[in-house]
């Protein structure tokens, strides 16, 4: 046991102190997040939309963030990241606490789209941040920490958040989520100093040479529509998700709460010692990829199995597994594919993958389930995952391809 414990901590050694800042900053930030898990819930329970309504008000979210990426890159290329990364800190706070206070269809459609328009430009910054605090080869590493202070926010945000729902109400958590993201602007501009940027000069004719936009990059577009048919079935668990456990098993809030707990608690304990495993055995970035929506179809398939609600237990571990595969990696695959002095727009048209995801993904999954059912909701996403992986297997040869190739020229 002390071996393995060990072995853990050895997993974090040699990151930069800024990371280790970035990290604590981003785990305040997500701790608080406690709204998004159970948002389609609270639209329905509280505010009594219909589940087409909630998928609308979902795409809002998406659309929000989808923009939000997009300028959060161009800015991030211009103002730097650390300007981005405090700006959408405060003002996503501000966001938060006023969302509480509307209550009409198309005034939550406007708000959600303004909210993650503000809060998700710094999506971007945050993956240019790492990649620039990282010492020389550390980036996975460096991108895993900054996912597993996320995940480590995450697992206690939506546990207590549930716990608060149960005993309170939901409007607290609008207060907490804006409090927190305005405490971590606070962090950033308190314990993290910005970086001097590189000459952009030299950097912008390297790009006219060599660089191309990520939407003239024939492989990164497909990499790119590989990682928009994955986050359109991974964003299921954060809203179609959450009504299934309540409407066909029966759980409380915080239940939810808990059950979303293994999510983050297992990426916590197990994701930095599995990437390193991974490392050592020098995976390929795209296989990994691969291995990542491999399990998130699966996740989705044995919930079909059995209604014993233990499944939603493994499903959990299963989507677990495949996150903790296939997030890290595909992060690093999107950096590595990134020409000189387009890291932000090329982690920005990343980030709009999972924008695009969510404008279409809940409002999809939730007219799914509508219209069909939760049973073919399931094997349909399943059936389309298994061929996503098989695109992802051919994405793997011709990024090999590619790579012989320019060793030859």
């Amino acid at each position: 046991m002390k071996k393995i414990y060990t072995n853990y901590i050895a997993n974090f050694r040699g990151l930069s102190r800024e990371i280790w800042l970035l990290a604590l900053v981003t785990f305040i930030n997500r701790a608080g997040a406690m709204v998004i898990p159970f948002l389609s819930l609270y639209l329905i329970n509280v505010e009594g939309f219909t589940l087409p309504q909630v998928g609308w008000i979902m795409s809002c979210f998406g659309l929000g963030s989808l923009v939000g990426t997009y300028i959060g890159g161009k800015l991030t290329d211009t103002i730097g990241f650390y300007k981005v990364i405090l700006a959408s800190l405060f003002m996503g706070g501000v966001g938060f606490v006023l969302l509480q206070f509307i209550d009409t269809f198309y005034g939550f459609c406007i708000g959600i789209f303004i909210l993650t328009l503000m809060a998700d430009a710094a999506r971007p910054a945050i993956y240019v941040a790492a990649d620039t605090y990282s010492k020389p080869g550390n980036t996975t590493r460096s991108i895993t920490l900054i996912r597993l202070a996320i995940n480590l926010g995450f697992s206690i945000g939506p546990l207590v958040g549930g716990l608060i729902i149960a005993h309170i109400n939901y409007t607290s958590l609008f207060w907490i989520d804006g409090m927190t993201c305005i405490a971590a602007s606070l962090g950033v501009f308190l314990l993290l100093k910005p970086k001097k940027q590189k000459d952009t000069k030299a950097e912008k004719e390297i790009i006219i040479k060599e660089g191309v936009p990520p939407y003239l990059n024939k492989l990164y577009i497909m990499f790119f529509l590989i990682m928009v048919a994955n986050s359109l079935a991974f964003v299921q668990y954060f809203s179609v998700m959450p009504v299934y456990y309540e409407k066909a098993h029966f759980l409380s809030e915080d239940l939810i709460g808990w059950l979303m707990f293994i999510n983050g608690a297992t990426i916590v304990v197990f994701e930095m010692p599995l990437i390193a495993w991974l490392d050592r055995k020098k995976i390929s970035k795209t296989m990994a990829t691969f291995w990542g929506i491999f399990f998130l179809g699966i996740s989705f398939m044995v919930l079909n199995f059995t209604s014993w609600s233990g499944v939603l237990v493994i499903a959990m571990f299963l989507m677990t597994l495949g996150e903790m595969i296939g997030f890290p990696f595909s992060n690093s695959l999107a950096l590595e594919m990134a020409p000189k002095g387009r890291k932000g727009s090329y982690m920005a048209f990343y980030s709009m993958s999972f924008s695009i995801a969510h404008l279409i993904g809940h409002n999809g999954g939730m007219n799914m389930v509508n219209n069909f059912g939760y049973f073919n909701t399931w094997n349909v996403i399943t059936i389309f995952l298994l061929v996503v992986a098989c695109f992802t297997i051919w994405l793997y040869f011709l990024l090999k391809k590619s790579e012989s190739q320019k060793k030859v020229t």
